[in-house]
């Protein structure tokens, strides 16, 4: 009776299912190069438009907040009768009004966490500025070059106040998107060529070898 030379071993059937799965890891990884070219043409079109980027980021605040605080409002309801059931509903109940607020004035909004995020700025520069100078450490230059540039990006931020929130807010959630987009494009093609090396290529079906014993019979 006549065998297949690749049947024992199950050896083409591996291959075949190996060569699949790479083909599903190449599809999934197209598909994040895919959302990370949307997430850098974002990035590119908020940076064209900084006070729409500013309007719709602190929109996407206002609802995440909203949202989050009904999720922890829910779970609080179901955890009744726990100790941390108040606090679970305070929090809760303050991230709602937080995102309605949001929701409802988000120009107001962006000018606050622009004057906080200018703030930042200004102490986070004074202490990488003073604790430069008093330690000077192997990377005192890189430390004191951080700490100058966000005093001076605070000052600039405050100073323009409040017509700097139109579009730092913005501009820091445009790049977000830009270098998170360049990021997933990255891994995209770059996982597609780890999978291309590392794939094997389905070896064709041969045919079955004939018998010996066929011509044995013929010949007696």
């Amino acid at each position: 009776m006549a065998k297949d030379a690749h049947a024992p071993d199950g050896a083409p059937d591996q291959v075949r299912a190996m060569a699949r799965e790479g083909k599903r890891l190449s599809r999934s990884f197209s598909w994040l190069a895919a959302l990370g070219a949307l997430l850098v043409i974002g990035g590119v079109v908020g940076l064209i438009y900084t006070a729409a980027a500013t309007l719709t980021s602190m929109l996407l605040f206002g609802w995440l907040l909203l949202i989050g605080g009904v999720v922890g409002l829910l779970q609080a309801i179901q955890s009744r009768g726990t100790s941390y059931f108040w606090l679970a509903v305070v929090v809760a109940a303050l991230n709602i009004a937080a995102g309605v607020v949001v929701i409802r004035h988000p120009e107001g909004s962006a000018e606050a966490l622009t004057m906080f995020a200018a703030l930042l700025f200004l102490t986070g520069g004074v202490f990488r500025l003073v604790g430069s100078v008093v330690v000077r450490g192997p990377q005192f230059g890189w430390t004191l070059l951080q700490g100058a540039f966000g005093l001076l990006l605070g000052l600039l931020v405050l100073f323009d106040w409040p017509d700097s929130s139109r579009y730092v807010l913005g501009v820091f959630f445009s790049l977000a998107l830009l270098f998170d987009g360049l990021g997933l494009i990255a891994i995209g093609v770059g996982g597609r060529r780890i999978v291309g090396m590392v794939s094997p290529t389905p070896l064709p079906d041969r045919p079955p070898e004939p018998s010996e014993s066929g011509p044995d019979q013929s010949n007696n």
